[in-house]
C-alpha cells in the first residue's frame, strides 16, 4: 500500500519466498509475470527480481517474461556479477532505468556493468571490509564510512547522487541484541545532515525488520505492520524515501502515543536484551 513520499520496490519475486521458489522450480514464467503485474497494479514503483542461485540464462528469461507483462521498471537483484550482467543484457530500457541490487564494499567490480546499460545502484552500506573480508558494521559511523566509500566509487563511474540508493541495512527487531536499530537510526541522522549525501535516496528491506515476529496478537491487532509503520514514522523524517517491501502491507505514519510507536521508541532507549523484552511485551 502506497504512502506519500515512500517509493516501494515490490519484494514478491524473490527465491527466498516459498511460493515464489515453487514458481521458479516449475519454471512457471506466466505466473511470475502475473505476480509482477499484481505488484505494479497495487502501487509498486519497481519490481524486484531475485531468482536465487540459478543460471544467468534463467535470470534473463525471467526479466524478459516480466517486461512482456508490465511496464514497471525492475530492480535486478543478485550479488552474482554473472546474473546481474545477464539481467542487464536482457533488460529493455524502454521501461525506465533499472535498479541494480546491490553493490557492497567487496563487490565494487559490479560498477563496471554500467558499461552495458545505465542503472541506479543500491549501495549496501551495512558491511565494511577488514583484512579482505566483509564484516557487519557495528556503529553508525562505520555505516556512514561504508556509504561514503561506495558513493565515491559510484561517482568515479559517472553515477550522480540522485541515481544512488543507500541501504544502511536493517536487522530483525525481534532478535536485535546488538543495537542494530541504534546503528541504523544514527546512520540515517548523520547522512541527513552531511551535504556530501545530498540527493541520495535511502532504502531498507523493510520486511527484514519484523521477519521473526508473529503477524498479529491473540486479539487480532497487528504486530508486523504496526512496527514497520513505527519505523517509517521515525525514519522518513530522517530521509528514508524507499523500501523493498510488500505492496499489500498497510504502511502508515503513526500518531504520537500509538502503542507500536511507543514500543519502537522504548527499543531505541533500551540496550541489548532489554530490546527483546520490550518487543516481547508488545507482542503479548
Amino acid at each position: 500500500m502506497s504512502l506519500p513520499g515512500l517509493t516501494i520496490i515490490g519484494e514478491s519475486i524473490n527465491d527466498s519466498i516459498p511460493s515464489t521458489h515453487a514458481l521458479f522450480e516449475a519454471r512457471d514464467l506466466d505466473a511470475i509475470a502475473r505476480l509482477a503485474q499484481t505488484q505494479a497494479g497495487l502501487g509498486a514503483a519497481y519490481i524486484d527480481v531475485n531468482v536465487g542461485p540459478r543460471a544467468p540464462d534463467y535470470m534473463a528469461e525471467v526479466v524478459r517474461a516480466i517486461q512482456s507483462a508490465t511496464t514497471a521498471p525492475l530492480s535486478l537483484d543478485s550479488p552474482d556479477p554473472l546474473l546481474a550482467r545477464a539481467a542487464l543484457e536482457a533488460y529493455d530500457p524502454a521501461h525506465g532505468v533499472p535498479i541494480l541490487n546491490s553493490i557492497s564494499p567487496l563487490r565494487m567490480e559490479m560498477f563496471e556493468l554500467i558499461a552495458l546499460k545505465p542503472f541506479r545502484p543500491i549501495l549496501l552500506a551495512s558491511e565494511t571490509v577488514r583484512d579482505g573480508m566483509e564484516i557487519p558494521c557495528r556503529t553508525a559511523e562505520e555505516t556512514v564510512a561504508a556509504a561514503a566509500l561506495l558513493l565515491d566509487a559510484a561517482h568515479r563511474h559517472g553515477i550522480a547522487n540522485h541515481d544512488c540508493i543507500l541501504d544502511p541495512g536493517i536487522a530483525p527487531l525481534g532478535t536485535d541484541t546488538e543495537n542494530n536499530i541504534h546503528r541504523l537510526m544514527g546512520a540515517l541522522r548523520i547522512i541527513r545532515d552531511d551535504p556530501a549525501f545530498t540527493g541520495v535516496h535511502l532504502s531498507v528491506g523493510l520486511s527484514n525488520f519484523t521477519v521473526m515476529l508473529p503477524p498479529r496478537r491473540a486479539d487480532g491487532s497487528p504486530i508486523r505492520s504496526a512496527l514497520a509503520s513505527a519505523f517509517l514514522t521515525r525514519a522518513m523524517p530522517l530521509g528514508l524515501d524507499m523500501i523493498i517491501g510488500s505492496v499489500k502491507t498497510p504502511y502508515t505514519l503513526l500518531p504520537e502515543g500509538h502503542p507500536a510507536l511507543q514500543c519502537f521508541d522504548e527499543c531505541l532507549a533500551a540496550d541489548g536484551f532489554d530490546v527483546l523484552e520490550r518487543v516481547q511485551a508488545f507482542c503479548e
